[in-house]
């Protein structure tokens, strides 16, 4: 029966997920919100912001969602190895939570492919 609403809940989630990608982006590279520190340019930190602030728009509105999907999930991959399993093995202590969440999340999306409340969509005719 709520079979039905699974592709507006996935066009939902996805919605939420760019939503928070580029709030991340716009942090990094707007100072937006306003960190404590500036990220300088041109810094791995930089790129990542690049990315968080493009995908985040692009999984937003749902336009090739697939290719930014990807992206992003590879970026919080390379995230999570990089910097936060370093820490420690697990993702309380070394705060990795989120970069999980978003690997795992943006993966599922690039799998599942355009949803009906995307741009994608309405371009593909779905």
């Amino acid at each position: 029966m709520l079979e039905q609403f699974a592709p507006y809940a996935q066009g939902v989630m996805r919605t939420v997920v760019g939503l928070l990608f580029l709030c991340h982006g716009t942090s990094k590279i707007l100072n937006f919100p306003v960190r404590e520190q500036r990220v300088q340019s041109f810094t791995t930190e930089w790129y990542s912001g690049i990315i968080e602030l493009t995908c985040g728009l692009l999984l937003t509105l749902g336009l090739f969602i697939r290719p930014a999907a990807f992206i992003a999930s590879g970026e919080m991959a390379f995230a999570y190895f990089l910097v936060h399993a370093p820490k420690s093995f697990f993702p309380p202590l070394n705060g990795g939570d989120a970069a999980i969440l978003f690997c795992f999340t943006c993966l599922f999306l690039f799998l599942t492919g355009p949803d009906p409340l995307s741009l994608d969509a309405l371009l593909l005719g779905w």
